[in-house]
């Protein structure tokens, strides 16, 4: 029996930055456009996606007059996570 992917992970940039925050304590907005190569725009989308969801909380702030964005993966995002990893798994007979 397979279970669903969540729809909310099964987009690429999506799952590139959950996998990212996973990995680490935080992340800058300009680390996680570095890492995924992803435009401004398309990533400030997702990460909205995400935020909106629980799955990551989103923290904005200025260091001196240049804004800083910073994005923590959530206990909801690591479990929503862990259960999209499980359902691949479902699908690749693991």
């Amino acid at each position: 029996m397979f279970k669903e992917l969540d729809p909310l992970l099964h987009s690429q940039l999506r799952l590139a930055v959950m996998s990212i925050l996973l990995s680490v304590e935080e992340a800058e907005f300009v680390y996680l456009k570095e890492k995924t190569q992803a435009t401004a725009g398309n990533l400030s989308v997702q990460i909205d996606k995400l935020n909106e969801a629980g799955y990551i909380e989103v923290e904005k702030s200025f260091v001196g007059k240049k804004p800083r964005t910073v994005c923590r993966i959530t206990s909801a995002g690591r479990k929503a996570f862990e259960e999209y990893v499980q359902a691949l798994k479902s699908y690749i007979g693991e």
